[in-house]
């Protein structure tokens, strides 16, 4: 998430027992399941002119096909490369990857408790943590909440064309391939995105296809809410232009969304944002409403959650469900228990809020609250780990015996956190307080046709 939150909560939103899928009702066989018009000229002829201009790592001419299904089909097999399995060997394929992820992660943790290399990979291989069965995603195909298309050349040479990258930039292969063979993308988000190049193709300004190199469209995204409410944020590099010129373009694309061909996208909010950045936050360049509500909502747990145009929540809402209840029921959390969540997004009305980086805001908020009461702590962090200070704080605060580590990516970074959580006190560290324990282990399918999965870690002292 962009801006790592924690909160301190009174949970009672999980206090009811056997909200585990496993602890009610296991599906039949499950224990056998543990596990537009083309621009002008072509490709090449672009690439030629970008040689003539004298720049550096230019990419060579070549030919790239015909625009047919080859090239969607190609793009599935890299962004969803499960999708040609059924759902149930793509579940044996994630498990058996998340059981060698533990195992790894156990030989890593017995070498740091003083066990020989080899005894230990060798103990790694029977799991000392109970690793439970994965939990399948309740929504396999179109499940994405949330999606992000950018803008550049197809297959065709159009520099207009949205979708998804196929190739690299480093082997001087990048086109912009469309998305309709991806089976995790809603038709709803292909139809805006669709409409979205329709628009490109009429307008005279041009795409933004590298910053240096001048233009003005870029991305778009596309949320979307089970009651099936729309919106649209459209990225926009502005470059020199006046204020007055920016508003003709807002104006262009609100109309075309609203009284044009892309009235059928029935969009709820149409947001715009100029940014000159990569990525830039609503505080850095703020998210202009062109027309519709503020915000869509989403019905979780039977919680009322208001999704804002850079708001975090997973991208799978029937999956988060499992995901939260998961979490619920490994913490034993109930009415009387409090309940520290870093790295929040979003949080419920029995709670305080302290909004900033958790590195600055955790370790005082902790001392604060060291006063006999027990605290469950949740962590989900994004991709980069938790900041070092994080796994200070929670390492050396007595009244925290009981940590559940949520992640999706449970290696690199992840293992650094865990095995610093883990390792035996070290002063030099600074992590004084008792080391944390392995205990169980529960896999979560939220991204069917891709090889990742959340993983539930539960820890205890």
């Amino acid at each position: 998430m962009h801006s790592p939150r924690c909160f301190l909560s009174r949970a009672d939103l999980f206090s009811k027992p056997g909200l585990l899928p496993w602890c009610a009702r296991k599906p039949p066989g499950w224990s056998q399941l543990f596990w537009g018009s083309a621009c002008k000229g072509s490709f090449t002829h672009v690439i030629a002119k970008k040689r003539q201009r004298g720049q550096k790592n230019q990419m060579k001419p070549r030919h790239l096909g015909p625009l047919d299904d080859s090239w969607q089909e190609r793009l599935a097999d890299v962004v969803t490369p499960l999708w040609r399995l059924s759902y149930e060997e793509q579940l044996k394929v994630k498990f058996e990857a998340q059981k060698k992820i533990l195992q790894r992660l156990e030989s890593y943790l017995q070498v740091l408790n003083g066990v020989n290399v080899t005894t230990a990979a060798r103990r790694s291989k029977e799991l000392c943590c109970f690793l439970h069965p994965i939990i399948p995603s309740p929504v396999i195909d179109g499940y994405r909440n949330k999606s992000t298309f950018s803008v550049n050349r197809g297959p065709d040479g159009n520099p207009k064309t949205v979708g998804h990258y196929l190739g690299t930039w480093r082997d001087r292969n990048m086109v912009c391939v469309r998305s309709n063979r991806l089976k995790n993308i809603p038709e709803k988000h292909n139809q805006v995105a669709q409409y979205y190049e329709v628009f490109l193709r009429q307008s005279p300004l041009e795409p933004c296809l590298l910053f240096h190199e001048g233009g003005y469209w870029r991305e778009l995204i596309v949320r979307t809410n089970s009651q099936g409410h729309t919106m649209a944020i459209i990225i926009f590099h502005p470059q020199e232009l006046r204020q007055e010129e920016l508003c003709v373009q807002k104006e262009t694309v609100k109309e075309f969304f609203t009284k044009g061909p892309g009235a059928v996208c029935d969009l709820t909010s149409l947001y715009f944002q100029e940014s000159t950045m990569t990525r830039c936050s609503h505080q850095q360049s703020p998210y202009q409403l062109l027309f519709g509500e503020p915000h869509i909502f989403e019905d979780l747990l039977g919680l009322k959650i208001r999704i804002s145009p850079d708001a975090f929540f997973q991208i799978n809402t029937a999956g988060a469900e499992m995901l939260y209840r998961t979490v619920g029921e490994l913490s034993g959390v109930n009415s009387n228990t409090i309940l520290l969540d870093i790295c929040c997004g979003t949080g419920i009305t029995n709670c305080e809020f302290h909004t900033g980086r958790a590195e600055k805001i955790l370790p005082q908020l902790l001392k604060s609250k060291e006063n006999g009461q027990l605290i469950v702590a949740v962590v989900n962090p994004a991709r980069a780990g938790l900041h070092y200070q994080v796994v200070q704080a929670i390492r050396n605060c007595t009244a925290i015996h009981t940590l559940v580590f949520v992640s999706c990516k449970p290696h690199g970074e992840t293992t650094r956190n865990i095995t610093e959580l883990c390792c035996p006190p070290n002063s030099a560290k600074k992590l004084l307080g008792e080391p944390f324990v392995l205990r169980q282990a529960v896999p979560v399918d939220l991204f069917p046709h891709t090889p990742h999965c959340e993983l539930v870690l539960l820890f205890t002292q």
